[in-house]
């Protein structure tokens, strides 16, 4: 009985529309909701501070650090896909222009490894494209400097991981800085 008591003791104090907690309703009609001031919602702030550090790269006038001329391999990049091959693995990494690593992917991770037969072959490098390619779209990054060198290009591998890249939908080649 004591417990009844104080149930209905509780229940009109949640029917009151500032109450946090959900109460039963007996009535039809849903619960009254304070109305939105339109005019304070359409209120636009004059002026705008973009705090996303990539934002002139992605309009593409960001200041590409060129180096020297006879510096191999090129300064003259945003984001640059590295690709090292070690005796027994391939790992791929997207390298920002101040050397920091934004995106890698590698045999080395379970994840890749468990669907492979070897971590050093041909699937293996494809295999890494197109997580590497996966992973570079949710950072949100489009597009890459690929410089590899000549007996690299001629690979069949870096040929595969490439394509993988390039299905993938990242492009291999960075947009021109617009000069304004």
């Amino acid at each position: 009985m004591a417990l009844r008591s104080r149930f209905w003791e509780l229940l009109p104090v949640c029917r009151n529309p500032g109450c946090l907690v959900a109460a039963f309703s007996t009535s039809a009609e849903p619960a009254v909701k304070p109305q939105a001031d339109p005019v304070g919602n359409e209120a636009v702030a004059p002026e705008f501070t973009n705090r996303n550090p990539r934002n002139l790269e992605l309009l593409a006038v960001a200041r590409k650090e060129r180096g020297w001329g006879t510096v191999w391999p090129s300064r003259e990049f945003w984001h640059r896909l590295r690709v090292i091959r070690s005796q027994h693995h391939i790992e791929a990494l997207v390298e920002h222009r101040n050397g920091q690593v934004v995106v890698s992917a590698s045999t080395h991770e379970w994840a890749i490894k468990k669907h492979l037969y070897s971590t050093r072959s041909v699937v293996a490098c494809e295999s890494v494209g197109r997580v590497l390619a996966q992973r570079c779209l949710e950072a949100g990054i489009n597009f890459m400097v690929y410089q590899p060198t000549p007996w690299e290009a001629t690979s069949d591998s870096m040929k595969r991981l490439q394509i993988a890249m390039i299905e993938g939908g990242v492009v291999l080649q960075e947009p021109r800085r617009i000069y304004e």
